[in-house]
């Protein structure tokens, strides 16, 4: 059982006493974790496309899926069902694994790092943060890459507002700015 999943069971007394809910099936949780990596380079080079692939694999621990063009756009040269990126959606043992490895070791190592904003909220408990270099985490390999990338993390909750959502990530040492 990993950390974020032991500190989860023994914070819910305390979650629950600070935002008031009378059941333990009120207290908000994660549900799950989604990894988003696009790029433009990807739609025109199956080599780099192979490359985030196994990057994506190595920070998740599981494969990801590769996302395709809905349409087409002529100005970005950009026909549908061309690969565009590749995401990936953790849940249980995995998502918190992952949740450790993003608050205890990626972001300590990000440069000139100041916290989180509270304001990433989307209205309904839901955090997404961006990540502008994938080397932050300890699983890739600096002299193995071919370009540095970012991609997006979402975390997803049960909670119904961004009040209960900010309280459930800051139980989990999210270290969000004042």
């Amino acid at each position: 059982m990993s950390y974020s999943k032991k500190k989860f069971l023994e914070m819910k007394d305390s979650l629950k006493k600070e935002l008031g809910f009378k059941n333990d099936m009120q207290v908000p949780r994660l549900e799950k974790i989604v990894l988003n990596c696009s790029s433009a380079d990807i739609a025109h080079d199956n080599k780099i496309l192979a490359s985030v692939v196994d990057e994506m694999t190595l920070i998740a621990g599981q494969k990801p899926v590769v996302t395709k063009a809905k349409k087409s756009i002529a100005g970005f040269k950009l026909r549908e069902g061309m690969n565009l990126g590749v995401k990936v959606t953790l849940r249980k043992d995995k998502m918190y694994e992952f949740l450790d490895r993003l608050i205890y070791m990626a972001l300590p190592r990000v440069r000139d790092f100041r916290g989180l904003s509270s304001k990433c909220f989307d209205g309904q408990g839901n955090f997404s943060l961006g990540i502008k270099e994938q080397i932050v985490f300890p699983e890739i390999n600096y002299d193995r890459i071919d370009k540095i990338r970012g991609f997006d993390v979402t975390i997803c909750t049960t909670a119904r507002n961004d009040k209960e959502g900010l309280a459930l990530l800051k139980a989990f040492n999210l270290p969000f700015t004042s």
